[in-house]
This record gives structure tokens, C-alpha cells and sequence, in this order.
């Protein structure tokens, strides 16, 4: 299960977002496990956020990336954690690429996408929106959500060529800040639109938040897919083009963002430089804005190609999580909010400060939190307690080829 480098298996087999542990496609290329490693890296990322979350004391009294308000350690934990939904989504895109390379006829894999897509959506709006509030319904619509509508979308896009949809991508994150700005005030059913489409809200007279809008993730999808055919390239080519890409990336967010260009919020000088540098990198997630996306991008494609070296227990561990990511992403909410509600019983809180979390503000009222080295030891347990599940569930896939495994 160790990393050996471009020489082990490549193509994500018949999950876009999980992928199985063969050894090669029907097509006889081999599998990329380092594309499983980056997955699993920014699922140990995204259980960081949510730890904070639950746990860190300042985590929901402000902005952790607000350089009036945070230190360089909360924003460095919050920042490094942006890789995850775009790596997420973006790798998906990939993944469906490599499927359609491996063979898999046009209308099977738009079939495949559509059923997918409306699981996901389902899954969010049921098992990870009740993990995420441990209270009444409420829809809480995140990254599953966008990765489950944007594959719907590309159950229709995938039918064009890759250039095609890489030309959709990036017309989608430049265009979709005019078209943002264009809707705001919308009322009514447009604003229930703009929304799920466009820009992050809460719904009036409906327990819903959609902080997830679909246009400018499935933009990112549709870069993972319009890129795709260089993670199927040999890997000396392969290499070289991803790194000349995710520099280009980078490039092209330095230049926005010393422009204040391709991002709603402007940076500002302070006289602390480090106040400077954080409100540089301050940039908007909710939606993800162009300079988000370039920034995130091209750091991980930086560390996918670091990824390619890493060898022994780590590379093992993040390959577990890496082809297990839909369990192991339900498994890591219930665990860690399970660990909140337990160890505040245990502290004397009582149990509705892990109750209702999302929108009733008693994290904050009753006074709950930890420091951050605390919230970082819970994030080790959890991954602890993790571990063993994935590396089952990954035993499971590898042993069965039943059809329900292709829902988790």
C-alpha cells in the first residue's frame, strides 16, 4: 500500500470521487496513487477545519483570516485548510476524465454521473447535515453538495472534448464575479437562484444554508477535467506540465492580487508586515473567487508533485483516507462532533452546546472552547480513531466488487 512513485497504479478506477485499488484500467494504464495521497491529504486537512470548529475556543467569535483579529497560527491553520474543497472538487473533474479515457461508453458514464450526482445531494442533505448539527432538519448544503450537482453537469458537459470543458471552466470563475455583483438584491425565487447558483446564503423562513454555490465549483470541475489528460501522461511529461501549470497558477494569482484584481475583497497595507502579508492572502472562499482558486490550485498541484517522493507509514495513511474518501469523510464529522458533545458532558457543559450548532450560537454564549494546541490534539485523535475504519472499509472494497461500494 506504500508509495512508490509513478511506476505503482494510476487511474482513478470507476469512482470519480473514490477511487478503487486495482491495478489497471480496462484501457491497461496503470493507476496514480498519488492522486489517491493528495485526496487523503486534504481530507486530514478538512478534519483540522472541522476540529476547529467544535473545538477552538475563538473558532466562531471571528474570522480566523480577519488580520485585525487573528494571529499567523489561526490563519495559517484556517488558510492551509482552502486546498480541501477545491483539491476535492478539482480531483473529481480529473477523475472523470480518467474514466471516460478508461473506456467507459458516453451514456453509461453520464448515467453514472447523474446517479452519483443525486446521492451526494442526498447524502448532504440527510446524514451530513444532521452530523454537522446533532438538532432538528436543517440542510446545510457544502462541498458534497457541489461535488454531487457538479456532476450532474458534467453528465452533459463530458459528451464535449476536454478542451471544450476546460474553455467552460475558466469562462465560469471569470465570469462569475460580474454575475454575482449583476444579482445582488434579487428577490424571491431569483434570490433562491443566485443562492444555490452564485453566492452563499441563508434562506428566510427555511432552516437551509447553502455556503457551497454550484457555478463556480463546477467551474473548478470542469479545470480538473479539462486538465485531466496530463494526469494520464507519462510521468516525466507528466511532471514537468504540472509544474509549469502550477506556477503559471500562482503566477496569475500574484499578479491579480498585487492588482486587486479577480477577488471581492481588496488587501491593504498595515504597518505590521505581517498584518500585510495575511490581508494579501486574505481571499474569498464563499464563493470561491478567481484569485481563491489560482492560490489553492497551484499549491496543491505543487504538493501533489511532493507527493510523488513520499514513501513509508505516512504515504500508507494518506492512501487509506485517499480511496476511502466518502466513508472516511462521514466517519470524521460523527467522530468529531461526537468527541465534543462527550468531553463537554464530561466537563460539566450541558449537552445543548453541541446541539443545534450551525445557527443557535450557545458554542458562544455558554463559553465553550479550547486553545488551539488542544484543538490540534483532539484533530490527532481523531484521525486516530479514524484510521482503523478506512483501513476497513478499504479491506471491504478490496476484497468486493459489490454495487453499493460505488455509493461510498
Amino acid at each position: 500500500m506504500g508509495m512508490t512513485g509513478s511506476t505503482e497504479t494510476l487511474t482513478p478506477a470507476d469512482d470519480p470521487i473514490e477511487a478503487r485499488p486495482v491495478a489497471t484500467t480496462r484501457a491497461g494504464v496503470r493507476r496514480l496513487d498519488t492522486i489517491d495521497m493528495l485526496r487523503g491529504l486534504v481530507i486530514t486537512l478538512m478534519v483540522l477545519d472541522h476540529v476547529r470548529d467544535f473545538f477552538h475556543y475563538d473558532a466562531l467569535r471571528f474570522d480566523p483570516t480577519d488580520p485585525t483579529k487573528t494571529t499567523l497560527v489561526i490563519f495559517g491553520t484556517r488558510w492551509i485548510t482552502h486546498l480541501c474543497a477545491t483539491t476535492f472538487v478539482f480531483l473529481a473533474g480529473v477523475s472523470i476524465f480518467l474514466q471516460k479515457t478508461n473506456g467507459k461508453p458516453p451514456a453509461e458514464l453520464s448515467r453514472f454521473l447523474i446517479q452519483r450526482g443525486l446521492w451526494l445531494i442526498l447524502l448532504e442533505a440527510t446524514v451530513v447535515s444532521f452530523a454537522f448539527n446533532f438538532a432538528e432538519p436543517i440542510l446545510f448544503f457544502q462541498v458534497i453538495w457541489a461535488i454531487g450537482a457538479s456532476m450532474i453537469c458534467m453528465a452533459f458537459l463530458s459528451r464535449s472534448s476536454t478542451q471544450a470543458v476546460l474553455i467552460v471552466g475558466i469562462l465560469l470563475l471569470a465570469l462569475c464575479p460580474t454575475l454575482i455583483a449583476a444579482s445582488q438584491g434579487a428577490e424571491g425565487a431569483a434570490s433562491i437562484v443566485r443562492t444555490l447558483m452564485l453566492a452563499p446564503g441563508i434562506f428566510p423562513s427555511v432552516p437551509m444554508i447553502a455556503v457551497y454555490p454550484l457555478l463556480p465549483w463546477l467551474a473548478v470541475m470542469c479545470l480538473g477535467y479539462g486538465l485531466g489528460p496530463i494526469f494520464a501522461a507519462e510521468a516525466e511529461d507528466r511532471r514537468k506540465r504540472l509544474l509549469g501549470i502550477a506556477i503559471g497558477m500562482i503566477a496569475i494569482f500574484l499578479i491579480l492580487r498585487s492588482l486587486n484584481l479577480g477577488d471581492p475583497a481588496p488587501w491593504v497595507h498595515f504597518a505590521n508586515p505581517a498584518q500585510t502579508a495575511m490581508s494579501f492572502l486574505n481571499l474569498s472562499k464563499y464563493p470561491p473567487s478567481p484569485d481563491f482558486v489560482m492560490a489553492t490550485l497551484g499549491v496543491s498541484l505543487l504538493i501533489f508533485l511532493a507527493l510523488e517522493h513520499l514513501r513509508g507509514p505516512i504515504a500508507s495513511c494518506l492512501l487509506t483516507f485517499g480511496r476511502t474518501p466518502l466513508f472516511t469523510y462521514l466517519c470524521h464529522i460523527y467522530i468529531a462532533h461526537g468527541l465534543m458533545l462527550l468531553i463537554a458532558l464530561a466537563s460539566g457543559f450541558p449537552a445543548a452546546v453541541a446541539t443545534d450548532f450551525l445557527l443557535s450560537g450557545k458554542v458562544v454564549s455558554l463559553g465553550w472552547g479550547f486553545s488551539l494546541p488542544v484543538a490540534y490534539l483532539v484533530w490527532l485523535l481523531v484521525l486516530a480513531l479514524m484510521y482503523p475504519l478506512s483501513a476497513w472499509f478499504e479491506g471491504v472494497k478490496r476484497r468486493r466488487s459489490d454495487p453499493w461500494l460505488s455509493f461510498l
